[in-house]
């Protein structure tokens, strides 16, 4: 690959981005122009404006992207109730096609020839960011520095940061405990005291969720109203994507849920172990198949739920902006066309339980599974034939076993 002449970095501010922006300048040459996406975070992010001025960056965008995050990203995938592995509810994979689309977008704007990303060789972030960077550019020169340099200990990193006058936070001198992303979806905690799978994590991991067996004694329960399968308000409170997924986040942070140890299968091989905390999502999971429950046809739900482990696992390895994906958004959008009605949910020490539903859309017929007198509802004799077709092909089975012994 020949030099480029102007890179956009992936910036947070950071000491492993900002050695990044100085290792491209020295072993490049190039310019570069710095994007920080504030996603949620939590994190104050004008401190990474003047970090980037001081080391010379050309340009600098932050931008707070939070509701196009939820609004194009999180909500269409959990219409399709998307979880990887039984369990996880994607929060990192979800974010990175956002952050490459636009490091794509600014280097047109700039003229960049470049993107630069802060991924380790070892996991799928730097599936997920390149991935979609060629996606939506296939001209685009990407660059990974941790698969190019030889700053491989934080010893070297840190000796890189004092020869270039690159400022080291305190905290930043010894070796953090763990490692953790973050966004408006969820925590991701991984590495140091978390590599070993048999040891139970330290509940200062947590950060977004008070522990279940500290959470209120008094269950809470909140009404979600859906429309075309997206919340739009909180108890009555209409709210932006962006407003309600923060409200959820505290509601279920509040009562300890969404909680997450996980061993999952990496793409590029490996098993890693994470720490999650998916607050807020976890009770979107359970209101949206709650609202499902009732406005969506048997034959298009489990349809939907065949499809779902294929749909989340493209979003895993970072095929956002595949052809495939977008086939099965589609698909997915359609059958939501009457998902719409509002869910009751009981927030009690760590569990999000649907306890209520109901829809002007709704499929439910009383009349037709009540206990009580149907008044010509449903004929229960018909169920009789019904049974007898299902049975036939069992019945020839099983005599054709008879007759062969």
């Amino acid at each position: 690959m020949s030099a480029p002449k102007k890179v956009v970095l992936a910036y947070s501010g950071g000491l492993d981005t900002s050695i990044i922006l100085k290792w491209l300048q020295i072993e490049y040459g190039c310019e570069v122009i710095t994007f920080t996406a504030d996603l949620g975070q939590g994190e104050e992010l004008e401190p990474a404006r003047a970090k980037a001025e001081m080391m010379g960056a050309t340009s600098i965008y932050i931008e707070d992207v939070k509701e196009e995050f939820v609004r194009d990203f999180v909500f269409p995938m959990f219409r399709a109730n998307a979880v990887y592995e039984g369990l996880y509810l994607l929060g990192t994979s979800i974010a990175r096609p956002l952050i490459s689309k636009r490091l794509v977008e600014i280097a047109a704007l700039e003229g960049a020839d470049a993107v630069a990303h802060g991924a380790t060789g070892k996991g799928n972030d730097q599936v997920r960011f390149e991935l979609a960077a060629y996606a939506l550019n296939p001209d685009i020169k990407v660059i990974a520095p941790w698969r190019e340099w030889d700053l491989s200990s934080r010893t070297k990193l840190i000796s890189f940061a004092e020869k270039h006058q690159i400022p080291i936070a305190t905290d930043k001198r010894g070796e953090a405990p763990f490692s953790v992303d973050a966004n408006l979806l969820h925590t991701s905690s991984e590495g140091k005291v978390l590599e070993d799978p048999a040891v139970t994590a330290p509940e200062y991991v947590y950060q977004r969720t008070v522990s279940p067996e500290s959470a209120p004694d008094t269950p809470e329960h909140i009404e979600i109203c859906f429309d075309a399968g997206d919340p739009v308000s909180i108890n009555g409170e209409a709210m932006s994507p962006a407003k309600i997924l923060t409200k959820l986040n505290e509601l279920g942070g509040k009562h300890g849920i969404g909680r997450l140890d996980l061993v999952e299968g990496r793409f590029v091989g490996m098993k890693s172990r994470g720490i999650y905390e998916t607050p807020g999502g976890t009770l979107l999971l359970e209101a949206h198949r709650g609202i499902e429950s009732i406005t969506l046809d048997r034959g298009a739900a489990h349809l939907k739920d065949e499809l779902m482990p294929k749909y989340a696992e493209l979003i895993y390895n970072g095929f956002w902006f595949s052809p495939e994906r977008e086939m099965l958004q589609a698909m997915i959008d359609k059958s939501q066309e009457h998902v719409t009605g509002t869910v009751r949910l009981k927030l009690y020490k760590g569990s999000a339980k649907t306890v209520g539903r109901w829809s002007d859309h709704s499929l439910y017929s009383e009349a037709h599974v009540t206990f009580e007198d149907d008044a010509g509802a449903y004929d229960q004799k018909d169920a009789a034939g019904f049974i007898q077709l299902n049975a036939l092909r069992l019945k020839l089975l099983a005599a054709r076993k008879n007759r062969l012994g």
